[in-house]
């Protein structure tokens, strides 16, 4: 699973995901890639089930970028302990990600290939998603 390799003693307030991304919304390695639709919290778990799903139809013919890593830890206190006592050991990390954000790029591969496998990572994500091919979509933001 991804984690950042150091993290200080501060445990993070939650982030809010509602509203639009401010930056990384242009494509700039791949000819396509994966677009959110929603804001959510994607975990490390699904992004790595959608990183398998994605290599496995590729075969690992082309090259895939992850513009996503979880970053904030998700805090949770056991159950059926009285309140106070302070916050709870860290349970889990999440990526914040963004309406219009790019998760993922291939490249090397063919528009079929592509669209498949990026098709199958929808299906491991909680959020709706977008295939877009680079031309269109940086197309479709600088507008």
């Amino acid at each position: 699973m991804l984690q950042p390799k150091r993290v200080k003693f501060r445990r993070p307030h939650r982030v809010s995901y509602e509203g639009h991304v401010k930056g990384k919304n242009t494509m700039v390695n791949g000819d396509y890639g994966l677009v959110a639709l929603e804001g959510a919290w994607i975990t490390s778990r699904q992004i790595e089930a959608a990183r398998i799903a994605i290599t496995r139809h590729m075969k690992r013919l082309g090259q895939l970028w992850i513009n996503i890593f979880p970053h904030l830890s998700i805090s949770k206190k056991p159950a059926e302990i009285r309140m106070g006592s302070g916050k709870g050991a860290p349970d889990h990390w999440v990526a914040v990600v963004k309406i219009g954000k790019v998760m993922f790029e291939l490249n090397g591969v063919s528009e079929e290939i592509a669209r498949e496998a990026l098709r199958l990572a929808t299906h491991k994500l909680p959020i709706s998603c977008k295939i877009v091919t680079k031309e269109a979509w940086n197309n479709e933001v600088n507008k």
